[in-house]
């Protein structure tokens, strides 16, 4: 064994892992970071929105396309549901890599969560946009 060996630091880590500084997990950091943003927007958006839930309740369907029909009340309902479909995306993605160890299933389990997430958001959106119009 060369004193250059015995040097050298003993690590698990690769040396590309070493440059990039990614840990284990490699993007789990990020993930955990834009699940809290996300929790927080919904936070802060909940309120309207019960709000705007509660003043569509005993009308008919005029009276909820007339509220619905306000651009502020379609924003704020807009960014929730972006904001809850992120949200589920992230934490059943989170909970299908900890969880589900035959790679190939997880694969499919991953894209049928981002499938289902982005299925459920288009399809809000449109409703949305589409009592939001008046149509």
């Amino acid at each position: 064994m060369s004193a250059q060996d015995s040097a050298a630091p003993k690590t698990m880590r690769t040396p590309l892992s070493r440059v990039r500084y990614l840990g284990a997990s490699h993007s789990g950091t990020s993930d955990f970071w834009r699940q809290r943003v996300t929790a927080v927007a919904m936070t802060l958006l909940i309120v309207p929105v019960i709000v705007v839930v509660m003043m569509l309740l005993g009308r008919n369907q005029a009276g909820a396309a007339q509220i619905l029909g306000s651009v502020p009340i379609a924003i704020i309902l807009l960014l929730f549901i972006i904001a809850s479909t992120w949200h589920m995306k992230i934490g059943m993605q989170v909970v299908i890599e900890d969880y589900v160890h035959n790679e190939k299933l997880k694969l499919a389990a991953v894209m049928a969560n981002n499938f289902f997430a982005f299925a459920v958001a288009l399809a809000s959106i449109y409703a949305i946009l589409k009592l939001s119009s008046g149509v």
